[in-house]
């Protein structure tokens, strides 16, 4: 039996149907797991992988911000991630 174009594209299709379901289940997974977590969990789940962190009183509220810019996409943290995070080390720098 030959398989035709329009049938390889038909597979193509459905298998790229399915991974695309799989990553969008996961991302709602993973989202609600975010969700669950403080900024201090995730302070230190994800900044002390790679260094030292720093006393939240060793930046002004300001300097958070941009530290926590700078730092999202070097450890490819989520928008959420990121600010829950500087949330927390502005509340904890006062």
């Amino acid at each position: 039996m030959k398989i035709t174009s329009i049938q390889k594209i038909a597979t193509i299709i459905i298998i790229c149907s399915g991974i695309f379901g799989l990553i969008t289940v996961n991302g709602c997974v993973e989202s609600k797991q975010v969700a669950a977590k403080s900024g201090a969990q995730l302070w230190g789940e994800n900044c002390s992988r790679c260094h030292n962190m720093p006393a939240p009183a060793t930046f002004s509220q300001e300097q958070w911000k941009t530290v926590g810019m700078h730092m999202q996409s070097r450890a490819l943290l989520t928008n959420k991630e990121k600010d829950k995070i500087v949330e927390f080390l502005q509340q904890s720098s006062n």
